[in-house]
């Protein structure tokens, strides 16, 4: 089974750079983020046109995340367990999906940004993580192949930065946010490109600005984590960075890795 997550940055604006990727690489299960709609504003029929089913949880003008699968999806669940009716925020949506040989638990994630450093969006984005900690340690006793995909908003290394002194301000590269994820990993989750691809300076994000793209000044926080049980069966990962010199880019390449499943 081919899996992969791909930050859009609003899919209507899209439409036609997603589907050409979906034809081109032809992934079984994509988590996208960064919607940007409702989830009556979403573009299903551009994409069971081509054999997708749709799982949507937008939001009007910002977050959202869908799940996309050519195979039916069950227990679809919107929203990240643990918060408040104040958080309104479209940030997750997880559901099983079939396999060959058995099910996997999907999960879509947009976490926050965080900054600036020292506000209440970075104190909201280090509980969300906190959340996410508490819900894929619940997803571990399961004891099932479990995929969290997404724009998890952090730069795990240096070496997944072009220069690590310029972001020692960003909430994506604080002590903070970095421990966060590690505490996923530390759960027991694997970091399917870093098990696949230990080279450093390996991209998924280009700011727009200042030439980001064209100089390579990128940073790597797009991420598959899998369970153990998918873990095991994962035979390769790879980010498909050729995707951001197209036209009208999103600045989020796909991030996509295959399992036995």
């Amino acid at each position: 089974m081919k899996i992969a997550t791909w930050n859009v940055n609003s899919v209507r604006s899209r439409v036609e750079a997603v589907v050409t990727w979906l034809k081109e690489a032809s992934p079984d299960v994509v988590c996208l983020q960064e919607l940007k709609c409702t989830d009556e504003q979403f573009p299903k029929e551009a994409f069971e046109s081509i054999g997708y089913n749709c799982a949507v949880h937008g939001q009007k003008t910002y977050n959202g995340v869908a799940i996309l699968s050519k195979r039916p999806m069950e227990d679809v669940t919107p929203r990240l367990p643990g918060g408040d009716d104040s958080d309104d925020h479209a940030r997750y949506i997880e559901a099983i999906v079939p396999g060959a040989k058995g099910v996997i638990r999907i999960g879509s994630i947009y976490a926050p940004n965080g900054n600036p450093v020292g506000t209440d969006k970075f104190t909201y984005k280090l509980d969300w993580m906190k959340r996410l900690n508490a819900h894929a340690k619940a997803l571990l006793a399961l004891e099932e192949p479990c995929a969290l995909m997404g724009d998890y908003n952090v730069i795990p290394n240096p070496e997944d930065c072009y220069n690590p002194k310029a972001w020692l301000e960003d909430a994506l590269f604080q002590p903070e946010s970095r421990a966060a994820l590690r505490r996923v990993e530390y759960l027991g989750y694997t970091d399917a490109f870093r098990a696949c691809d230990p080279q450093p300076n390996q991209y998924t994000f280009w700011d727009y600005q200042a030439g980001a793209w064209q100089k390579n000044n990128g940073i790597r926080i797009d991420h598959i984590f899998l369970s153990p049980q998918a873990a095991d069966h994962l035979k390769r990962c790879a980010i498909d960075k050729h995707v951001r010199g197209r036209d009208k880019p999103s600045d989020h390449v796909p991030v996509w890795c295959e399992v036995e499943i």
